[in-house]
C-alpha cells in the first residue's frame, strides 16, 4: 500500500481521556513489549524491543490513566524512505478504530514535515487496511510488491520476520 496525501482528511479527534505522546528517545521496552504481545504480537525479548526503539527515530504512544493502549514507531534514512512500525491499539479499547486513526495521522503529518518527498511503507494486518487507505494508503502501487528474506544461518533460531522484529504481516507503502 502506497499513501497519496489527501487534503481531505481532516485530523481524527483525540477522544476524551486519552493522551498522545511523541518520544524522540526510546524508553519502557518492556511496556512497548507488553502492549505489544496483548495486541498478538509473537513474543520477543525486552533487550530485542529495546534495540528496536534505539534504531528507531521516533515514536507515538497513546496512554490512558497512565496505561499505554496504543504504540506506533518509525525509522527512516531521512532521505528516500521511512518505515511505519508496530501500529497497535490494545484490542479492548471501545473507540480502536478512532485511536488508530490518530496515530496514522500524527504520524504521516510529522513525517510529512520532518521528510518531505520521503516514500513510506508499512507493514500491517489486513484489520489496519480500512484506516490505512482512509489516509491515501494503496497497495502494490504500480505493480510493487514488497517482499521479505530471513537471513537466518543454517541451525539458527527461527525469527518471526523482517529484522527479526516485526511480525509476518500484509505489507504496505507510500
Amino acid at each position: 500500500m502506497m499513501p497519496y496525501f489527501r487534503s481531505s482528511n481532516a485530523a481524527p479527534q483525540l477522544p476524551e481521556g486519552y493522551q498522545l505522546q511523541w518520544e524522540p528517545l526510546p524508553t519502557a521496552a518492556d511496556e512497548v513489549n507488553r502492549l505489544l504481545q496483548n495486541c498478538g504480537a509473537p513474543n520477543r525479548s525486552d533487550s530485542r524491543v529495546a534495540l528496536a526503539l534505539e534504531r528507531s527515530a521516533w515514536s507515538l504512544r497513546l496512554h490512558k490513566a497512565n496505561q499505554l493502549v496504543g504504540f506506533l514507531r518509525v525509522t527512516s534514512d531521512e532521505a528516500l524512505n521511512a518505515n511505519l512500525w508496530d501500529l497497535v491499539v490494545l484490542p479492548d479499547q471501545p473507540e480502536k478504530q478512532k485511536l488508530l486513526e490518530v496515530l496514522v495521522y500524527a504520524a504521516l503529518n510529522r513525517m510529512r514535515k520532518q521528510w518531505p518527498g520521503c516514500s513510506i511503507s508499512l507493514a500491517a494486518g489486513e484489520e489496519l487496511i480500512p484506516v490505512l487507505e482512509t489516509y491515501g494508503f494503496i497497495s502494490d502501487p504500480n505493480g510493487i510488491r514488497a517482499m521479505g528474506l530471513d537471513l537466518k544461518q543454517e541451525g539458527e533460531r527461527e525469527k518471526t520476520s523482517m529484522e527479526g522484529l516485526e511480525p509476518p504481516t500484509f505489507r504496505t507503502g507510500i
